[in-house]
């Protein structure tokens, strides 16, 4: 017997509905009628959940097989969520380009660094450049981290793409107006996100 007919067979027994049951296990009702319908399997805790509220062990829910796929598939989920993670995370991390003191001032000779705040020895062609490109990298690291939130894998791609597209402009950019500090830091960021997107790939 499969585990979707041994569910609902548990649960017919109990003479639960499918809601009483989502109810009972914290999970939605699509959920248990996914289950019951073999469109897919519940996680490892709901797993537990499901063992212990009908008393049975997950051997006998489950075969081996099919037990150690489920667990590899939540671990690969679990790694490719920390990755997407990451690059959010280094996306509001390029707020440093506004804060850090990575842009030359002269003065009387002398050449001091200054945050993009302070920064006026450019064009003010560039400067707004350099707000709008940072400010949008910012945004959709906070974009990026709502999504995965929400679990929103589709839309969660694209802000990557728009992600990596922002960050090469941004180091070309830096680079063509000669700010050697900014563009050191945006062309790390950008190295280190692209190197999430290869170990995400292999995931």
């Amino acid at each position: 017997m499969e585990f979707h007919e041994k569910l609902q067979e548990l649960r017919k027994r109990r003479g639960l509905t499918q809601e009483e049951l989502a109810e009972e296990l914290y999970v939605s009702r699509t959920a248990i009628s996914k289950w019951e319908s073999g469109r897919g399997y519940p996680s490892i805790d709901s797993l537990k959940e499901i063992s212990n509220y009908f008393s049975v062990t997950i051997d006998e829910l489950l075969s081996t097989d099919k037990l150690l796929s489920i667990a590899e598939k939540e671990n690969r989920a679990n790694l490719r969520g920390m990755c997407d993670l990451l690059f959010g995370l280094l996306d509001v991390f390029a707020i440093v380009l506004i804060v850090l003191p990575l842009y030359p001032n002269v003065v009387d000779g002398f050449v001091y660094s200054v945050n993009l705040f302070a920064y006026i020895q450019t064009t003010s062609l560039n400067r707004s450049l350099y707000w709008i490109m940072i400010v949008f990298l910012v945004v959709i690291g906070f974009i990026k981290l709502i999504l995965i939130k929400l679990d929103m894998q589709r839309y969660n791609k694209v802000a990557t793409k728009v992600s990596m597209s922002i960050s090469t402009l941004s180091v070309l950019l830096f680079a063509i107006t000669r700010e050697s500090y900014a563009v050191a830091v945006v062309f790390l960021l950008l190295v280190m996100k692209g190197i999430l997107l290869l170990k995400c790939a292999k995931v």
